[in-house]
């Protein structure tokens, strides 16, 4: 299964210590990807943050490497709701917001829960 990550999901590790490919494989993916625009999105919060926020972001980065990059230029989350069902891919997010979109569209989601797992909402 795929999993779309956004950019919150992808700071999760540095946030919480949660090793999000360890639990996403758990729940069944085996595909993570990652469009242009999160990638964006990232570096702008290194260029931005300082402290930890500087340092999650750039965790995030390295992290990245691990997915999948797929092309989506825009708003993050407009590109997220707009790839997850051509992707046919859930969205790891911990945004309230963009769960929102991705309900109303009946796109699975994954946040995390209790601040050390992740679950479907």
């Amino acid at each position: 299964m795929k999993v779309i990550i956004d950019t919150n999901g992808i700071m999760l590790p540095a946030q919480f210590g949660v090793d999000i490919f360890t639990e996403l494989r758990r729940l069944g993916f085996d595909q993570f990807l990652l469009p242009t625009a999160i990638l964006h999105e990232l570096d702008g919060l290194v260029r931005r943050c300082r402290g930890k926020d500087k340092m999650a972001a750039k965790l995030a980065i390295s992290l990245s490497e691990r997915c999948d990059i797929i092309e989506g230029e825009g708003f993050a989350d407009d590109v997220i709701v707009r790839l997850a069902p051509v992707y046919d891919a859930a969205v790891l997010t911990n945004d309230i917001g963009l769960q929102q979109r991705l309900k109303e569209k009946e796109i699975p989601i994954v946040r995390l829960r209790q601040k050390n797992k992740l679950d479907f909402l």
